[in-house]
């Protein structure tokens, strides 16, 4: 790491790692699951049918590469809690703001991505007989994981800001008073 810079191969890591993350919930948003009416006429009960579930499985991936974008981070800066202190100043207090708002929006995001996974795996299956005309079936509401994919780059944005004023923080030497071992005011004998 050289002069608050931060080791490129992490800033690298956790890009890409969060755009996979994004790739994949707009891929998830995409193919979500869409079920259609039918009638059994035997029986005269009415079911639903559905569509691939593949945006389950997008969805699932999307949270895992997110949760291992943040992983990296915080084993990297060893979740600013521990290992070395951060020197007072800008930099410190700039890193606190940027790693309490890149948390608040990783556990927006994955929430998003977990309850829309979820919601998109529930299927209706049987629903008896029909005596209303206005039966519909079940399934995820439009933009839980665009939501989502907004909330991933929000937080990529913020994590590169936050190792970048981290590593700042930790490669800036704290300025100390200077050491003085005899005090005294700087007169000198007149000789």
């Amino acid at each position: 790491m050289g002069e608050g810079k931060g080791s490129t191969l992490v800033h690298l890591l956790v890009v890409v790692l969060c755009l996979v993350a994004f790739g994949f919930a707009i891929a998830a948003e995409r193919r979500r699951s869409v079920g259609t009416v039918v009638k059994d006429n035997i029986s005269n009960s009415t079911y639903c049918v559905y569509n691939s579930d593949v945006a389950t499985g997008y969805g699932v991936g999307a949270f895992l590469f997110l949760l291992s974008g943040e992983s990296l981070l915080m084993g990297v800066t060893k979740c600013m809690c521990f290992g070395r202190p951060l020197a007072p100043g800008g930099d410190r207090a700039w890193s606190i703001i940027y790693f309490a708002s890149s948390w608040l929006t990783f556990l927006v995001a994955e929430a998003c991505l977990i309850a829309g996974a979820t919601r998109n795996a529930y299927h209706t299956k049987y629903r008896g007989m029909i005596y209303a005309q206005n039966f519909s079936c079940e399934t995820l509401r439009k933009g839980v994981f665009i939501a989502a994919a907004v909330f991933v780059v929000t937080t990529m944005v913020l994590n590169v800001y936050y190792y970048i004023y981290f590593t700042k923080a930790t490669t800036t030497t704290p300025a100390h008073k200077a050491n003085r071992t005899n005090p005294s005011v700087g007169l000198t004998g007149y000789a």
